[in-house]
């Protein structure tokens, strides 16, 4: 059975032609992880293809999805990409431009919104309630994603679903992926407030989720019991159709293997075969047009 990682993170060396901005490498980490250590990754954890969601390391200019897009050229039957750009610019026509080049290879499926993040070219600053994601200027990116049958990544927090469902239902044209499940911590609880707003998020048949993070949310080891009754909620909510299983790694290194990322779902017992087929790799085929 094909399984698809759909997300992962790679970068490079630092070095004069592609600098990083290196406090935003994960937690405990100094140096590159490269597409090539993602690969011996994938192929000791038994997964077939992977994402790799570009980071802010390399800001949101011309040069930010630089590395991702050489490690899918040099990886082309492995690994595909979701890029960051600039989406708050004087000129429309140049937003629309930007996004038209960044998801111009065929294996970049869109790009990424860090919605929890103070909007910056070296996004860091958590906010949980940030609305930048409704600004009316952003309109030209919608547009274009639509015009362009791409995807945008939305990484909120669980304060901004009701912002997620706003968006989804002004531009139903427009594939929405939200991100690690709205990234659940020790604020939230899965049949509570504002996390539950994923129920009406789910009534927009625009909007999949990505099941995904698990260990940096967990506050106990594999299988991640306690967070099981998030993910039983989004299958009820969107149907295993509209969720994708994904590691984060190795942001998660500090927390977890690369295999513990996604073997938890062996331990869930609310998952059949079924879901397990979507999650693992339908939904990211029936989306992508893979």
């Amino acid at each position: 059975m094909r399984f698809i990682d759909t997300h992962t993170h790679a970068w490079g060396a630092n070095t004069n032609e592609l600098p990083w901005q290196a406090e935003i490498l994960p937690p405990a980490w100094e140096g590159p992880y490269t597409a090539r250590d993602l690969i011996t990754d994938m192929d000791a954890a038994n997964v077939d293809e992977s994402v790799i969601v570009t980071t802010p390391l390399y800001g949101r200019g011309m040069r930010a999805n630089e590395y991702t897009m050489r490690a899918i050229e040099a990886f082309p039957d492995r690994l595909w990409g979701v890029g960051l750009m600039d989406f708050f610019q004087d000129d429309p026509e140049a937003v629309r431009a930007d996004l038209r080049r960044v998801v111009g290879h065929e294996r970049l499926l869109g790009v990424r919104m860090h919605a929890c993040l103070e909007y910056a070219e070296y996004p860091s600053q958590l906010n949980r309630t940030a609305n930048w994601i409704t600004d009316d200027a952003l309109e030209p990116v919608w547009a274009e994603a639509a015009a362009l049958d791409t995807a945008v990544f939305v990484f909120p927090k669980a304060e901004q679903l009701s912002m997620v469902a706003d968006i989804a239902e002004s531009h139903p044209d427009v594939q929405l992926v939200v991100d690690h499940m709205a990234f659940p911590d020790e604020t939230t609880a899965p049949d509570e407030a504002p996390w539950t707003d994923f129920e009406a998020v789910a009534e927009h048949d625009n909007v999949a989720v990505k099941v995904s993070s698990l260990p940096r949310s967990a506050d106990e080891a594999w299988p991640y019991a306690a967070l099981h009754g998030y993910v039983s909620n989004l299958v009820e909510w969107f149907g295993p159709e509209r969720l994708m299983l994904g590691s984060d790694f190795p942001w998660m290194d500090d927390w977890a293997s690369y295999e513990d990322c996604l073997s938890w779902f062996e331990e869930a017992s609310f998952l059949s075969a079924r879901d397990y087929s979507y999650l693992s790799h339908r939904t990211f085929e029936r989306i992508h047009e893979t």
